[in-house]
């Protein structure tokens, strides 16, 4: 189709998909991408910039991604006479497969659609995988960061973020109120009168797909774990179910045999040792990956459970400004920082680049392009060793030097090399 404002790059191919679900990545593909609102015109230009001059260092011009901006937030509504999110960003995104964003601004009360929102509900993306690292070089509340290496696939599709809810008092509460207690024999509501009414849906579709997506990462990945998070021990219809079906997949769909433990499931694997698939309560959970995160691997979760475990694990290893998250499905890929726009150091060259840089190495590695990936985050992490640091990132050693984010940038690309 042809876009208004969107330019596709003369050169470059687009990513495609065949009919068995296999992705094909070209040497040279057309990635789409949205710089975003505040800060976002500071760390974006660096992370493309970071990214282009690896691609070029590992595979000497052989492989280049030509880069397509797209848009939302507030160029896109100078560009589109005040619409925020244009419906062709969405088609875009959805013909080229791969995106990576900066920070957008957020509606408050109305006003336009967010981004993440629209790509969830519009194209399902029913992923949320956050891989939440410990550099030891960064402040933190353990005393050993490193020990944490964990990636979060939390589910975006249903559970309370659903927004299925009525205000205390209004005529529709009431109506729930009186269905729950006079229709479905309803008689635990200590408190029936001004009272908030809200829906947790589950479904055995939403779990089965996935458990099953984390399975197959983790397979994939060479991973040692699966562990499934939930509250079953209490809300058994719900986060029980999700549970149970979890597992089911694990036994139906990849031969998982009983765990000597008797609780537990595990999938045998030629020349390695089997994937396990673990189960623990979420507030048990919040404990364990405190006291001993080197047990878990990869962690598989519903909406709410996901969101208050990413970012507990996330404060563990440095902060948002260095989480990098990535939004889903079968056949889009969306890649972006987990901080906000930070509209008071907009444009004053301060920022943190670090969670966008590691989206963008997030983005290499779902590519396949392992050796550019693992060059930019090697050079981060002798960055951090350096005690280079962007203002809120100061290391605990006294020699450390803060930087502006062009120069911490600069850092990065100075110590890329091919590993």
């Amino acid at each position: 189709m042809g876009y208004q404002h969107i330019e596709i790059p003369p050169q470059g191919e687009q990513i495609s998909i065949d009919n068995k679900g296999v992705w094909h990545i070209p040497a040279q593909p057309i990635i789409a991408y949205i710089d975003g609102d505040g800060v976002g015109q500071d760390i974006s230009p660096c992370m493309r910039d970071i990214v282009n001059h690896a691609v070029q260092l590992c595979y000497q011009g052989v492989r280049k991604i030509h880069w397509m901006e797209v848009f939302n937030g507030e160029k896109a509504a100078q560009l589109y006479d005040g619409d925020w999110f244009p419906q062709e960003t969405i088609h875009a995104v959805r013909q080229f497969k791969i995106a990576i964003k900066g920070p957008l601004t957020t509606p408050i009360g109305g006003g336009f659609r967010s981004l993440n929102v629209a790509l969830r509900h519009e194209m399902d993306l029913f992923v949320n995988m956050r891989p939440i690292k410990g550099y030891c070089a960064l402040p933190s509340p353990l005393k050993k960061p490193e020990n944490t290496n964990i990636v979060v696939i939390r589910d975006s599709s249903e559970d309370v973020y659903s927004g299925i809810e009525w205000q205390a008092g209004s005529v529709e509460a009431e109506k729930m109120l009186d269905f729950l207690c006079q229709e479905m024999g309803v008689t635990r509501l200590r408190f029936d009168q001004q009272c908030g009414i809200g829906i947790k849906n589950i479904s055995k579709e939403g779990s089965e797909r996935l458990v099953r997506y984390a399975i197959a990462y983790a397979l994939e990945q060479n991973s040692d774990s699966v562990t499934v998070v939930h509250k079953g021990n209490v809300l058994k219809f719900t986060d029980g179910a999700f549970k149970r079906w979890g597992f089911a997949v694990a036994q139906t769909e990849f031969s998982a045999i009983p765990h000597s433990n008797g609780r537990w499931l595990e999938i045998p694997r030629e020349g390695l040792a089997p994937l396990v698939i673990k189960e623990v309560i979420a507030d048990n959970m919040l404990q364990q990956a405190l006291m001993n995160p080197e047990q878990f691997d990869v962690v598989v979760t519903t909406n709410q459970n996901g969101d208050y475990l990413a970012d507990m694990l996330t404060a563990q290893v440095g902060g948002i400004g260095i989480m990098p998250a990535a939004n889903l499905n079968n056949e889009v890929a969306f890649f972006e920082p987990t901080h906000g726009t930070f509209e008071r150091i907009a444009g004053q060259n301060s920022a943190n680049p670090t969670s966008s840089i590691l989206s963008a190495v997030m983005m290499l590695r779902f590519m396949n392009w392992h050796e550019a990936a693992n060059s930019i985050e090697l050079a981060l992490q002798q960055t951090f060793i350096a005690g280079e640091v962007t203002f809120d990132l100061q290391a605990e050693q006294q020699n450390s030097t803060i930087l502006s984010c062009s120069d911490f940038t600069q850092r990065i690309i100075e110590r890329l090399k091919v590993s």
